[in-house]
């Protein structure tokens, strides 16, 4: 093979924190099959373990993962010459410097570091002082420069990017993380379950991902639902996938050891009627593309880039962060219109069809990449 049909080598950093495990996972499912490019996967683990959490300084997770990103950028190299690095997020990226003048390099992110300050605060993030912040924006910048180009997973990503760092829009491609559609659209076969109308939660962090809100929100309508005897009601179930504690009352099912892109998870998905997100601090969750491709309508509040994916009044519906009220209404008029469900719930399939395929969108990744590898 000829230097220049030969197939690029690649390698692939990605952060291992929260939902980026699982684009992560989806990533590697689908690229590892792409013939096209020789992909060599390393994550970038959040955790310390063992005597590393001993090192002074270690703990910093942005100095950690780029010191990580550093390493396995070396260790690829003695195996194998690379053609192209893909690095998500830019915290492991900011450091690889030197790797990235020599091999072009796409750096993929989910929000800015401005944009996370703004509800850094759910994730006990807190901004520091003028100088730290200015030397933060300095370095950040620099890595979105030095990047041969930059993967958004939003729109709303991207204009913080070319708004808050100068970054030349040209340079910015949105790409959203998606989901492998075929593994969470319901099977023909479902049966039905007209007896009882299910809402689904997903959120590791119960409280920020506004798990609390919606337990509140779910009494209130249970008492009004048991209270209305205008006609025959169906049965009312909240079904909870988190890590948290959650005390037992009617109707409450918490699944507290379910794994993402389980069989176990999909399957709830699948029994599920509406898919209920009121998070609180957020960039673009992927249950919400896994919710769209189940079919599912979607409740959520306008906060990151969530209003891209849930469409008010065509997807699902929008209500304010903390607003119980606004969240009863919602809900209550997804339970009581099993057409409107139908309707939100096919709007959602669509627009995922559409924009958070993750098969459709990493052959746009691996079309990037090929253009870097040969510059």
């Amino acid at each position: 093979m000829t230097e220049t049909s030969r197939v690029p080598r690649v390698g692939f950093l990605l952060e291992q924190t929260l939902g980026h495990v699982t684009h992560s996972d989806n990533l590697e499912h689908i690229i590892t099959n792409d013939r096209s490019i020789e992909a060599a996967f390393v994550p970038i683990p959040y955790e310390v373990k063992g005597m590393a959490a001993k090192i002074p300084g270690y703990g910093n997770w942005s100095l950690r993962a780029g010191l990580l990103a550093r390493l396995a950028v070396s260790a690829l190299e003695r195996s194998a010459r690379l053609d192209a690095l893909f690095i998500h997020t830019q915290v492991p990226a900011i450091l690889v410097n030197r790797p990235m003048k020599r091999i072009p390099t796409i750096v993929s992110l989910d929000a800015t570091p401005i944009q996370y300050d703004g509800f850094g605060s759910h994730y006990n993030h807190q901004r520091g002082n003028s100088v730290v912040e200015r030397a933060k924006w300095v370095a950040n910048r620099n890595c979105y420069k030095r990047a041969d180009s930059l993967v958004a997973w939003s729109a709303w990503t991207k204009t913080s990017i070319v708004e808050d760092y100068g970054i030349d829009p040209d340079r910015v491609t949105v790409i959203a993380p998606g989901v492998i559609r075929s593994a969470w659209t319901p099977p023909a076969d479902m049966p039905s379950h007209k007896n009882v109308v299910r809402i689904l939660f997903v959120g590791g962090d119960l409280d920020r991902k506004g798990g609390t809100a919606l337990i509140a929100a779910f009494r209130t309508l249970r008492v009004e639902h048991e209270h209305d005897a205008s006609h025959i009601q169906p049965r009312l179930e909240l079904h909870l996938v988190t890590r948290a504690a959650v005390a037992d009352e009617p109707g409450v099912v918490v699944h507290n050891n379910m794994q993402p892109n389980s069989d176990e998870l999909k399957a709830l998905f699948h029994a599920s009627d509406i898919f209920c997100l009121p998070t609180r601090g957020d960039c673009l969750p992927m249950v919400l593309s896994e919710a769209g491709a189940a079919n599912l309508p979607l409740v959520s509040t306008p906060v990151g880039a969530i209003d891209e994916i849930v469409i008010e009044n065509e997807t699902g519906l929008l209500v304010p962060p903390d607003d119980v009220r606004a969240l009863v209404t919602a809900l209550r008029a997804l339970i009581d219109d099993p057409e409107l469900r139908r309707r939100l719930g096919h709007g959602a399939s669509q627009v995922v069809r559409r924009s958070y395929d993750a098969e459709r969108n990493a052959d746009q990744l691996v079309s990037l990449l090929h253009k870097a590898a040969v510059r």
